[in-house]
């Protein structure tokens, strides 16, 4: 039980993984959304895996090491966040172009039918989407590249070790308490903004959307460089 707390404070913390989820789900819907907190668990498991293998220890022996995965991850977060970004500003000039599109077609003569479908006012360029495997793949990265995971698993999983169990058993169980815990509040997210659909694709409030997770990518992405850097 005492693990298990901590773990469900470890899981709810606002971070990465929740900005990762939220935006798949406003852009790419409920499955992918799914796979993307299906990639975050897959990089609990293999910190996991890494913790019980040792390599969680040597990694935090070797600075160098540690700092240039620090560095790798906090340039996967910033890119994110360019990408949620550059998602907003396309769906903003999308929707400048249909209304200027319904604008002129207001003061436009109707079409005639017999020469054929006429162009759908509005109809502007798609924003980003992931397929379920890109979406995965990029749940996995953003977990796999935070070394965190792997000191925190390193530093607080011996301590919910009982004396005498087999440690590489009972870390691999801690590490699938936490995985469940994971998956169940990040796929819980994915299926709430998924049931909340109608309001999260207004053009207006998914652009909000996109600008806010977008930014708090970037600022996490930044925060771990400085932080590296010092």
């Amino acid at each position: 039980m005492g693990f298990t707390a901590v773990a469900v404070l470890l899981t709810v913390s606002p971070g990465p993984d929740f900005a990762v989820v939220l935006r798949t789900s406003l852009g790419s819907g409920r499955r992918s959304a799914l796979c993307s907190a299906l990639g975050i668990a897959a990089g609990c498991v293999v910190w996991g895996l890494a913790g019980a293998a040792g390599l969680t220890a040597m990694l935090s022996a070797s600075q160098t090491a540690y700092d240039a995965l620090r560095v790798a991850g906090a340039l996967y977060l910033m890119w994110l966040g360019f990408q949620a970004l550059r998602s907003a500003r396309r769906s903003s000039k999308a929707a400048r172009d249909a209304a200027a599109s319904a604008t002129a077609a207001a003061g436009a003569p109707l079409p005639d039918p017999a020469a054929g479908h006429a162009p759908v006012a509005g109809s502007g360029p798609a924003v980003d989407q992931q397929s379920p495997l890109q979406a995965f793949r990029t749940g996995l990265l953003t977990n796999v590249l935070n070394p965190k995971v792997g000191v925190v698993y390193m530093s607080l999983l011996p301590q919910f070790i009982p004396h005498g169990a087999p440690v590489v058993t009972t870390t691999l169980l801690l590490v699938a308490v936490h995985v469940a815990l994971g998956f169940v509040w990040l796929g819980g997210i994915a299926l709430a903004v998924h049931r909340a659909r109608a309001f999260f694709q207004r053009p207006r409030v998914r652009r909000r959307m996109d600008q806010a997770t977008g930014g708090v990518l970037l600022a996490l992405g930044a925060a771990v460089g400085v932080e590296t850097a010092r």
